[in-house]
């Protein structure tokens, strides 16, 4: 193999596993800008469906608190004060911890969460983002969306600690 055709053979094979933008090569699709467009609106969106599926998966479970209450002369009732974290936290850990990496909402919303470093999302991980974000909330308010609006890929205080990232799902 002559010394040119080795340098074309290494640019061929890097155009095939990455992609071109603007002639920039782009690694990761976590690279791509494209990638983060409308973001923001999308995981407001995605946030307030998540919220209304955890209030409706609350019933059920209220329900059967509420007779274990009654079995139990009243003893059963005091679960009412770790219902709501409860039922949210087992809602992350299995739909943002999953294959999809995504609740419900993100997925409506057609975003996911990503790790910066490759890996999947695991369901601790996905449990701390939730904390982290309810914890800045109760601290900052909904001030915490304004970091997005001047960190790089539009990402949150929660997923500046963590090291993650929510991109569009179809890009």
């Amino acid at each position: 193999m002559f010394p040119g055709q080795a340098r074309i053979a290494c640019a061929l094979e890097r155009r095939v596993n990455t992609g071109i933008l603007n002639g920039e090569i782009i690694a990761t699709r976590l690279d791509d800008v494209r990638a983060y467009d409308g973001v923001r609106t999308r995981r407001i969106m995605a946030f307030l469906l998540d919220y209304l599926i955890v209030a409706i998966l609350l019933i059920p479970f209220a329900i059967l608190v509420a007779v274990l209450g009654l079995l139990t002369f009243g003893l059963g009732w005091a679960l009412f004060g770790i219902l709501g974290p409860a039922v949210a936290l087992i809602y992350i850990w299995n739909t943002l911890g999953g294959p999809n990496q995504a609740t419900v909402g993100m997925r409506m919303a057609g975003i996911r969460l990503d790790r910066l470093d490759g890996r999947p999302v695991d369901g601790m991980l996905a449990v701390v983002h939730s904390v982290l974000f309810w914890a800045a909330n109760v601290v900052l308010t909904p001030l915490i969306l304004l970091v997005s609006l001047f960190a790089d890929r539009k990402r949150t205080l929660h997923d500046l600690l963590l090291g993650t990232a929510v991109t569009r799902a179809d890009r």
